[in-house]
């Protein structure tokens, strides 16, 4: 049996080498047929899926017959053109035929619930596993989320975290400067890395997030089955009044509005923030009391072990 060497410079068996060839073949094999049946079963001819993916018709015959060596990005093209993820195309499971991919795009498609519920009954853990210790506080700005947060961490002797403070580490820039450069959409992607980093790094925990966290399904999703979550409510006068003794007054300034718009947002978020295990309504209450009632509310519930409450 004979040796070669791969660009690392480490040495490998011929067989090695012939077994990855054979794989690469039989990949090469199956994408062909897989184009081939798509482009059949939607009665396109090759002629007219070239015009439609820019692929040239000699490449879609050489890739039909399994002998093409068809780039990712012409594949892509190509997939786009039949209306296929380019999974379809390069997976093993065979795409019509399949019941896992199925369920997959039945799930895409399903509304929060829907995937909520799909993800409890699929769990290979009981919620509380992989909920451990993680307490998450959700909520429109002003609630309190940071100020309980950090008041909660410290007479539960857990860690406090301001996702918002992971985010802006993972840039390498504050959250206004993420926002002016990448948009909604790049920030949102950060938070849920953000998500998954403090995950996977604590067990015990209290996190709080932005308010408009709960309007991204998937992200939400993972705080649903992840943490302990509890909803901080106020009055959408307290919110308003408690940022502004923040010392930021861009909620009013110029917007005339802008208490209507907030109780507007107030009102489309009450079902998603609605889905958290618990709520506490902090209108009125001096933060000791707010602080007491949550403590309370936690080692009532059993979000932590009786061992992590301090007296």
């Amino acid at each position: 049996m004979t040796e070669v060497t791969n660009f690392r410079g480490e040495s490998t068996s011929q067989d090695s080498s012939d077994r990855a060839e054979a794989a690469v073949m039989t990949l090469i094999a199956r994408v062909g047929e897989r184009v081939r049946e798509a482009r059949q079963r939607r009665g396109i001819p090759r002629r007219v899926l070239s015009e439609m993916s820019g692929v040239s018709p000699r490449y879609l015959a050489q890739l039909e017959a399994g002998e093409g060596n068809i780039s990712i990005g012409l594949l892509q093209r190509v997939a786009i053109a039949l209306d296929h993820r380019i999974e379809w195309l390069v997976g093993e499971d065979d795409p019509w035929n399949s019941d896992a991919l199925r369920v997959a795009d039945m799930y895409r498609l399903a509304n929060a619930d829907v995937q909520q519920m799909v993800l409890r009954a699929l769990s290979p853990e009981p919620d509380e596993v992989l909920r451990a210790q993680r307490i998450c506080l959700v909520g429109l700005r002003g609630a309190g989320k940071s100020t309980l947060g950090a008041m909660l961490g410290r007479a539960l002797g857990l860690p406090f975290v301001e996702l918002n403070h992971w985010i802006e580490e993972q840039a390498g820039m504050p959250v206004s400067e993420v926002m002016a450069l990448y948009g909604q959409e790049g920030y949102r992607k950060l938070e849920a890395q953000a998500v998954s980093r403090v995950i996977a790094t604590h067990e015990s925990m209290v996190l709080a997030v932005a308010g408009g966290i709960v309007a991204e399904p998937e992200t939400y999703n993972t705080l649903l089955s992840h943490f302990h979550t509890i909803w901080l409510r106020a009055t959408p006068v307290e919110h308003m009044e408690r940022v502004r003794a923040q010392g930021d007054e861009r909620p009013m300034a110029g917007n005339p509005e802008a208490m209507e718009q907030l109780k507007s947002i107030l009102t489309s978020r009450e079902a998603l923030y609605g889905k958290a295990l618990a709520q506490l309504d902090t209108s009125g209450q001096p933060v000791e009391t707010s602080l007491a009632q949550l403590k309370r509310l936690v080692e009532e519930r059993g979000f932590v072990d009786a061992g992590h409450s301090r007296p």
